[in-house]
């Protein structure tokens, strides 16, 4: 009692402290429920005992194919619908695959042939989630230190229809060497610095998602979906920057163009935030830029050079910058945030739990053989490389580009496509750009929605139409320069023997 009279004033009224109305408690009771959560973890573990009552050895063991594409269809759904459910869809991935690779070892002729393909399967992943880490990491430092400002510093507030070119390409180029993840967080951080809320921002962040996605689609190094095509010999650097650098442009310009014409863009140039102005560079953070931006470009040249795996040359790449910065920074303690054990701390671990969830389970339905019988449907029925590679693009824009890649790795061998050949290379682009179409189709999308006041609704009102526009002219665009890029040769050629008879 002496307890709460301290806390009443000379009026016997409670301080802030306990003054809980009725209304307030009924807030509180409609936001916490608890029975609701219980029922909700109890009907998760049901279903979880249910699952493994059900499973029969023999039964598996004569029905493998079903039994992985149900656990597989199962665990998509949990994926997609994660927010809906309340669980994380790394552990849903995670989960997924363990049980996959279950079912994938009672099946079998016998234990050893699975334990041969999953240790098989976690050395190729192996190389891709290193990789991602890698790349992360050097991001994370050059982001911790102030880097990006070099690039961000150079765009200023402007004519309205200017900005949006302007966000677009330095988006486009900036994804082009980083991930298409990172380009969008940075590009919308630093609107979210140029301007207030406005329905002009929500659409430059809608141009961010394009031109991220579609940057990150011709290099090999600005997609995970790009990079493991890469990394398992689908596709080499050159060749396929060559080719898809000129789709990519247009699978942006396209969108930009349509918006710059049919969106109410005019207005009154926005005025920089003084936010802006007062970050500063970090002490050293040109050196670390020039650094980071080098040991992720230096990755094509490491591989061509040394015949290494990529992953190899991105470890090369932070170990140089992991010691430069331990150098830079040595003898200041209040400089240890800008060091790598901290950036360490904050990469986003779960994305890439969830990368290995996804690539384990579709590596069990490729050694299962499903994916190949999956190939043989297609091909009968859809005999159209370039229909297949399209489609998957279209494909993508609902379902997660990430497995859609890894079961077509799965699906189709160097045999049936060679390396650089046009299947493999519209799969590189369609992946990467198709996604754009609507803002759940990508990881970029998703980040502008965790950042913005961007629903589904508005994005697909608004910008789905001017990218699928976009997506369809740069596959247009892409056969036609094959096809002219097959033809010139021949006529240098001929022009060449012509010139040397004449003279």
């Amino acid at each position: 009692m002496d307890e709460i009279e301290e806390l009443e004033d000379g009026s016997g009224r409670c301080d802030p402290l306990c003054s809980v109305d009725d209304a307030s408690s009924q807030d509180f009771e409609a936001n916490y429920q608890p029975k609701t959560n219980l029922l909700k973890a109890l009907a998760i573990i049901a279903s979880a005992l249910a699952g493994a009552a059900a499973i029969n050895h023999s039964w598996v063991a004569a029905n493998q194919d079903i039994a992985m594409v149900l656990v597989f269809t199962l665990g998509y759904v949990g994926i997609i619908f994660e927010e809906s459910l309340g669980v994380n869809k790394s552990g849903v991935g995670l989960l997924m695959a363990v049980c996959l690779w279950v079912i994938r070892s009672i099946g079998a002729p016998s234990t050893d042939i699975a334990v041969t393909e999953l240790t098989r399967a976690s050395a190729e992943v192996s190389e891709i989630v290193f990789f991602l880490l890698g790349a992360m990491i050097i991001v994370k430092i050059v982001d911790t230190h102030q880097g990006f400002k070099l690039v961000t510093d150079n765009i200023t507030p402007r004519r309205p229809r200017i900005l949006l070119w302007v966000v677009g390409y330095v988006t486009f180029f900036l994804s082009s060497v980083l991930d298409n993840l990172t380009s969008t967080i940075v590009m919308v951080s630093l609107l979210q610095k140029l301007m207030p809320p406005s329905e002009y921002r929500k659409l430059l962040g809608a141009v961010v998602v394009i031109a991220a996605n579609a940057g990150g689609a011709w290099t090999p190094i600005g997609d995970v979906t790009t990079t493991m095509l890469w990394i398992h010999g689908q596709i080499s650097s050159l060749p396929t920057m060559q080719s898809l650098f000129i789709p990519a442009v247009l699978s942006l310009a396209v969108p930009l163009a349509l918006m710059s014409l049919a969106s109410k863009v005019d207005g009154e140039s926005q005025k920089s935030s003084s936010m802006l102005a007062s970050e500063q560079m970090a002490p050293r953070g040109q050196l670390v830029f020039a650094v980071g931006l080098g040991a992720l470009v230096f990755v094509p040249v490491f591989k061509s050079i040394t015949g290494l795996p990529p992953y190899m040359g991105i470890l090369l790449g932070l170990g140089v910058l992991w010691v430069l910065t331990d150098a830079i920074h040595y003898g200041d303690s209040g400089r240890q945030k800008l060091k790598v054990p901290q950036a360490l701390s904050r990469i986003d671990t779960q994305g890439v739990l969830f990368f290995l969830g996804i690539i384990l389970s579709v590596r069990s339905l490729e050694a299962a053989g499903i994916l190949r019988e999956l190939a043989n449907y297609l091909d009968e029925h859809i005999p159209n490389a370039k229909l297949i590679a399209s489609a998957m693009g279209v494909v993508s824009a609902i379902i997660d580009n990430v497995p859609l890649v890894a079961a077509t790795m799965g699906m189709y061998d160097l045999t049936s496509f060679p390396r650089d050949s046009e299947f493999w290379q519209l799969v590189a682009f369609c992946a990467g750009t198709g996604g754009s179409t609507l803002i759940i189709g990508s990881a970029a999308g998703v980040a502008l929605m965790g950042m913005e006041t961007v629903d589904f609704f508005w994005y697909l009102r608004k910008v789905s139409g001017f990218a699928f526009a976009g997506y369809a002219t740069g596959i247009i665009a892409y056969l036609a320069g094959r096809n002219i890029h097959i033809k010139l040769p021949t006529s240098l050629a001929q022009l060449l023997r012509r010139i040397n008879r004449r003279s």
